[in-house]
Protein backbone atom coordinates (compact mmCIF):
# COMPACT_ATOMS: atom_id res chain seq x y z
CA UNK A 1 0.00 0.00 0.00
CA UNK A 2 1.22 3.30 -1.14
CA UNK A 3 2.24 5.90 1.60
CA UNK A 4 -0.27 8.82 1.92
CA UNK A 5 1.44 12.73 1.89
CA UNK A 6 1.54 12.73 6.05
CA UNK A 7 2.84 9.53 6.67
CA UNK A 8 5.75 10.09 3.94
CA UNK A 9 6.09 13.94 5.16
CA UNK A 10 6.83 12.09 8.85
CA UNK A 11 9.20 9.99 7.46
CA UNK A 12 11.20 12.44 6.07
CA UNK A 13 11.31 14.69 9.14
CA UNK A 14 12.69 11.55 11.09
CA UNK A 15 15.10 10.61 8.52
CA UNK A 16 16.18 14.22 8.05
CA UNK A 17 16.74 14.47 11.63
CA UNK A 18 18.48 11.10 11.81
CA UNK A 19 21.11 11.64 8.76
CA UNK A 20 24.11 13.46 11.02
CA UNK A 21 24.04 10.18 13.06
CA UNK A 22 24.02 7.70 10.40
CA UNK A 23 26.61 9.93 8.19
CA UNK A 24 28.63 9.60 11.53
CA UNK A 25 28.09 6.16 12.52
CA UNK A 26 28.27 4.26 9.14
CA UNK A 27 30.67 1.75 8.73
CA UNK A 28 30.99 1.63 12.71
CA UNK A 29 30.42 -1.48 15.05
CA UNK A 30 27.64 -1.63 17.35
CA UNK A 31 27.69 -4.78 19.72
CA UNK A 32 24.07 -4.96 21.59
CA UNK A 33 23.26 -7.17 24.41
CA UNK A 34 20.02 -8.10 24.21
CA UNK A 35 17.79 -9.52 27.59
CA UNK A 36 15.22 -8.46 30.07
CA UNK A 37 11.84 -7.85 29.42
CA UNK A 38 13.02 -6.91 25.76
CA UNK A 39 13.71 -10.51 25.38
CA UNK A 40 9.70 -11.58 26.52
CA UNK A 41 7.49 -8.81 25.70
CA UNK A 42 6.32 -9.38 22.01
CA UNK A 43 5.96 -5.92 21.42
CA UNK A 44 9.36 -4.91 22.51
CA UNK A 45 10.62 -8.26 20.65
CA UNK A 46 9.55 -7.13 17.16
CA UNK A 47 10.62 -3.35 18.39
CA UNK A 48 13.84 -4.31 19.06
CA UNK A 49 14.07 -6.43 15.54
CA UNK A 50 12.87 -3.52 13.19
CA UNK A 51 15.66 -1.46 14.94
CA UNK A 52 18.57 -3.94 14.35
CA UNK A 53 17.29 -4.57 11.02
CA UNK A 54 16.94 -0.87 10.38
CA UNK A 55 20.82 -0.22 11.71
CA UNK A 56 22.17 -2.75 9.07
CA UNK A 57 20.49 -1.52 6.74
CA UNK A 58 21.67 2.18 7.08
CA UNK A 59 25.44 1.07 6.89
CA UNK A 60 25.91 0.19 10.19
CA UNK A 61 27.45 -3.64 11.59
CA UNK A 62 25.27 -4.61 14.59
CA UNK A 63 26.11 -8.05 16.86
CA UNK A 64 23.70 -8.96 19.15
CA UNK A 65 24.69 -11.14 21.67
CA UNK A 66 21.98 -12.67 24.16
CA UNK A 67 21.39 -13.94 27.50
CA UNK A 68 18.56 -16.06 28.47
CA UNK A 69 18.42 -16.45 32.08
CA UNK A 70 14.34 -16.86 32.72
CA UNK A 71 14.29 -19.26 29.85
CA UNK A 72 17.05 -21.66 31.20
CA UNK A 73 14.87 -21.32 35.01
CA UNK A 74 11.61 -21.83 33.28
CA UNK A 75 13.22 -25.15 32.09
CA UNK A 76 14.74 -26.06 34.80
CA UNK A 77 11.78 -26.00 36.83
CA UNK A 78 10.16 -28.17 34.18
CA UNK A 79 12.93 -30.86 35.09
CA UNK A 80 12.20 -30.52 38.45
CA UNK A 81 16.85 -29.46 38.50
CA UNK A 82 17.28 -27.19 41.07
CA UNK A 83 19.32 -24.36 40.73
CA UNK A 84 21.71 -22.84 42.90
CA UNK A 85 22.91 -18.99 42.94
CA UNK A 86 26.25 -17.49 44.29
CA UNK A 87 26.45 -13.89 44.15
CA UNK A 88 24.01 -13.90 41.00
CA UNK A 89 25.97 -16.54 38.81
CA UNK A 90 24.21 -19.71 38.64
CA UNK A 91 26.01 -22.86 39.31
CA UNK A 92 26.18 -24.79 36.31
CA UNK A 93 26.50 -28.53 37.16
CA UNK A 94 26.59 -30.71 33.79
CA UNK A 95 22.59 -31.33 33.68
CA UNK A 96 22.24 -27.61 34.19
CA UNK A 97 24.56 -26.94 31.21
CA UNK A 98 23.11 -29.64 28.79
CA UNK A 99 19.61 -27.43 29.21
CA UNK A 100 21.57 -23.77 29.09
CA UNK A 101 23.11 -25.18 25.96
CA UNK A 102 19.75 -26.46 24.67
CA UNK A 103 18.06 -22.92 25.89
CA UNK A 104 20.77 -20.33 24.79
CA UNK A 105 22.61 -21.89 21.75
CA UNK A 106 18.85 -23.66 20.42
CA UNK A 107 15.59 -22.10 21.32
CA UNK A 108 16.82 -18.58 22.21
CA UNK A 109 19.51 -18.16 19.57
CA UNK A 110 16.97 -19.29 17.38
CA UNK A 111 14.14 -16.98 18.15
CA UNK A 112 15.80 -14.33 18.04
CA UNK A 113 17.61 -14.91 14.52
CA UNK A 114 14.10 -15.84 12.93
CA UNK A 115 12.76 -12.61 14.40
CA UNK A 116 15.09 -10.95 12.50
CA UNK A 117 14.75 -12.54 9.34
CA UNK A 118 10.74 -11.96 9.82
CA UNK A 119 11.68 -8.47 9.99
CA UNK A 120 13.46 -8.29 6.60
CA UNK A 121 17.05 -8.90 8.09
CA UNK A 122 19.51 -12.05 7.44
CA UNK A 123 20.88 -13.07 10.74
CA UNK A 124 22.25 -16.08 11.37
CA UNK A 125 22.73 -17.01 14.77
CA UNK A 126 26.37 -19.27 16.41
CA UNK A 127 27.50 -20.18 19.87
CA UNK A 128 30.83 -19.18 21.40
CA UNK A 129 31.49 -23.40 20.80
CA UNK A 130 31.77 -21.94 16.72
CA UNK A 131 34.64 -21.86 14.93
CA UNK A 132 35.91 -21.43 18.37
CA UNK A 133 34.76 -18.00 18.74
CA UNK A 134 34.83 -18.28 22.61
CA UNK A 135 37.83 -19.87 23.98
CA UNK A 136 37.09 -20.22 27.95
CA UNK A 137 37.95 -21.60 31.02
CA UNK A 138 36.95 -22.26 33.95
CA UNK A 139 35.53 -19.39 36.21
CA UNK A 140 37.49 -19.28 39.77
CA UNK A 141 35.21 -17.44 42.63
CA UNK A 142 37.17 -16.61 45.92
CA UNK A 143 33.90 -17.08 48.73
CA UNK A 144 33.00 -13.51 49.95
CA UNK A 145 33.42 -14.62 53.98
CA UNK A 146 36.73 -16.62 53.71
CA UNK A 147 39.42 -17.11 51.74
CA UNK A 148 38.07 -20.66 49.72
CA UNK A 149 37.68 -20.88 46.38
CA UNK A 150 34.03 -21.67 45.15
CA UNK A 151 33.23 -24.21 42.91
CA UNK A 152 31.00 -22.58 40.08
CA UNK A 153 30.48 -25.31 37.86
CA UNK A 154 30.87 -25.16 33.99
CA UNK A 155 30.76 -21.53 34.73
CA UNK A 156 33.48 -19.83 32.53
CA UNK A 157 35.26 -16.47 31.97
CA UNK A 158 37.09 -15.61 28.88
CA UNK A 159 40.82 -16.30 27.70
CA UNK A 160 40.36 -15.29 23.96
CA UNK A 161 37.79 -14.16 21.21
CA UNK A 162 38.90 -15.28 18.00
CA UNK A 163 38.13 -12.27 15.69
CA UNK A 164 38.83 -14.07 12.52
CA UNK A 165 35.11 -15.18 13.17
CA UNK A 166 33.75 -11.93 13.87
CA UNK A 167 35.18 -9.99 10.78
CA UNK A 168 33.78 -12.55 8.64
CA UNK A 169 30.67 -12.45 9.76
CA UNK A 170 30.34 -8.91 10.31
CA UNK A 171 31.62 -7.61 6.96
CA UNK A 172 28.78 -9.79 5.44
CA UNK A 173 25.53 -9.17 4.59
CA UNK A 174 24.45 -10.94 7.77
CA UNK A 175 23.65 -10.16 11.47
CA UNK A 176 25.72 -11.90 13.73
CA UNK A 177 23.35 -13.26 16.77
CA UNK A 178 26.16 -14.93 19.41
CA UNK A 179 24.56 -16.98 22.78
CA UNK A 180 27.57 -16.75 25.69
CA UNK A 181 28.99 -20.45 25.48
CA UNK A 182 32.33 -20.86 25.33
CA UNK A 183 34.90 -24.03 25.33
CA UNK A 184 38.11 -25.10 26.66
CA UNK A 185 41.25 -26.69 24.63
CA UNK A 186 39.74 -29.89 25.94
CA UNK A 187 36.20 -29.82 24.48
CA UNK A 188 34.67 -28.58 28.19
CA UNK A 189 31.58 -26.16 27.41
CA UNK A 190 30.92 -23.33 29.95
CA UNK A 191 28.25 -20.86 30.77
CA UNK A 192 29.23 -17.41 30.18
CA UNK A 193 27.67 -14.33 31.48
CA UNK A 194 26.02 -12.62 28.46
CA UNK A 195 27.26 -8.98 29.57
CA UNK A 196 30.97 -10.34 29.53
CA UNK A 197 31.01 -11.49 26.46
CA UNK A 198 28.92 -8.14 24.65
CA UNK A 199 31.71 -6.19 26.45
CA UNK A 200 34.62 -8.72 25.26
CA UNK A 201 33.45 -8.23 21.63
CA UNK A 202 33.41 -4.80 21.74
CA UNK A 203 36.79 -4.67 22.77
CA UNK A 204 38.03 -7.04 20.10
CA UNK A 205 36.34 -5.47 17.46
CA UNK A 206 36.86 -1.81 18.39
CA UNK A 207 33.26 -1.20 18.46
CA UNK A 208 31.89 2.09 18.32
CA UNK A 209 29.17 1.70 20.98
CA UNK A 210 28.46 -1.25 23.27
CA UNK A 211 24.67 -1.02 24.14
CA UNK A 212 23.66 -2.82 27.07
CA UNK A 213 19.88 -3.16 27.02
CA UNK A 214 18.31 -3.67 30.75
CA UNK A 215 15.28 -3.36 32.99
CA UNK A 216 15.93 -0.26 34.51
CA UNK A 217 15.87 4.03 32.78
CA UNK A 218 20.05 3.85 33.39
CA UNK A 219 22.28 5.03 35.91
CA UNK A 220 20.72 6.83 38.33
CA UNK A 221 22.21 9.78 40.84
CA UNK A 222 21.00 10.07 44.56
CA UNK A 223 18.00 11.66 44.21
CA UNK A 224 16.88 8.72 41.96
CA UNK A 225 17.26 10.76 38.42
CA UNK A 226 18.77 9.28 35.51
CA UNK A 227 22.26 10.39 34.50
CA UNK A 228 22.40 10.66 30.50
CA UNK A 229 25.94 11.17 29.94
CA UNK A 230 29.33 10.39 32.71
CA UNK A 231 32.97 10.07 32.28
CA UNK A 232 34.93 7.12 33.34
CA UNK A 233 35.96 9.46 36.19
CA UNK A 234 32.55 10.37 37.37
CA UNK A 235 31.35 6.32 37.44
CA UNK A 236 34.33 5.72 39.63
CA UNK A 237 33.49 8.27 42.00
CA UNK A 238 29.65 7.45 42.11
CA UNK A 239 30.94 3.65 42.46
CA UNK A 240 33.22 5.17 45.93
CA UNK A 241 30.17 7.32 47.19
CA UNK A 242 28.00 4.40 46.86
CA UNK A 243 25.72 6.01 44.11
CA UNK A 244 26.39 2.74 42.32
CA UNK A 245 25.86 -0.38 43.98
CA UNK A 246 24.48 -4.09 44.26
CA UNK A 247 22.79 -5.44 40.82
CA UNK A 248 24.34 -2.44 38.47
CA UNK A 249 27.83 -2.93 39.84
CA UNK A 250 28.13 -5.89 37.19
CA UNK A 251 26.89 -4.40 34.08
CA UNK A 252 28.85 -0.94 35.18
CA UNK A 253 32.18 -2.62 35.33
CA UNK A 254 31.51 -4.54 32.14
CA UNK A 255 30.57 -1.04 30.49
CA UNK A 256 33.61 0.82 32.37
CA UNK A 257 36.21 -2.34 30.87
CA UNK A 258 34.86 -1.62 27.47
CA UNK A 259 35.83 2.28 27.30
CA UNK A 260 38.83 2.01 29.12
CA UNK A 261 40.16 -0.14 26.19
CA UNK A 262 38.87 1.12 23.02
CA UNK A 263 35.33 0.82 22.68
CA UNK A 264 34.46 5.00 22.51
CA UNK A 265 31.19 4.36 24.47
CA UNK A 266 29.01 2.16 26.59
CA UNK A 267 25.12 3.09 26.78
CA UNK A 268 23.13 0.77 29.50
CA UNK A 269 19.77 1.79 27.74
CA UNK A 270 15.96 0.57 29.11
CA UNK A 271 15.08 -1.95 27.09
CA UNK A 272 11.22 -1.51 28.34
CA UNK A 273 11.03 1.28 26.16
CA UNK A 274 10.00 0.57 22.65
CA UNK A 275 12.52 1.26 19.80
CA UNK A 276 15.22 1.79 22.90
CA UNK A 277 18.33 1.04 20.26
CA UNK A 278 17.24 3.51 17.60
CA UNK A 279 16.33 6.23 20.03
CA UNK A 280 20.18 5.52 22.04
CA UNK A 281 22.07 6.35 18.93
CA UNK A 282 19.29 8.94 16.36
CA UNK A 283 18.88 11.21 19.50
CA UNK A 284 20.80 13.94 22.15
CA UNK A 285 18.90 12.81 24.98
CA UNK A 286 18.82 8.55 24.12
CA UNK A 287 16.78 6.28 26.63
CA UNK A 288 19.59 5.72 29.13
CA UNK A 289 23.43 6.56 30.45
CA UNK A 290 26.13 6.76 28.28
CA UNK A 291 29.39 6.27 29.73
CA UNK A 292 32.43 7.32 27.56
CA UNK A 293 36.18 7.67 28.49
CA UNK A 294 36.55 11.22 28.19
CA UNK A 295 36.94 14.55 30.28
CA UNK A 296 33.97 15.56 29.63
CA UNK A 297 30.90 14.03 29.44
CA UNK A 298 28.86 13.51 25.81
CA UNK A 299 25.01 12.26 24.35
CA UNK A 300 24.80 11.00 21.08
Amino acid sequence: MPLDFAAARNIANVLTEALPYIQKFTGCTIVVKYGGNAMTDEVLKNSFARDIVLVKLVGMNPVVVHGGGPQIGSLLTKLDIQSEFIDGIRVTDSKTMDVVEMVLGGLVNKEIVSLLNKNQGKAIGITGKDGNLIQAKKLLKKSATDSKMLDMGQVGSIEEINREVLDILKNSDFIPVIAPIGTDRHGNTYNINADTVAGEIAKVLGAEKLMLLTNIAGVMDKSGTVVTGLTTAQVDEMIADGTIYGGMLPKIECALDAVNNGVRSAHIIDGRVEHAVLLEIFTNTGVGTLISNSRTSTAE
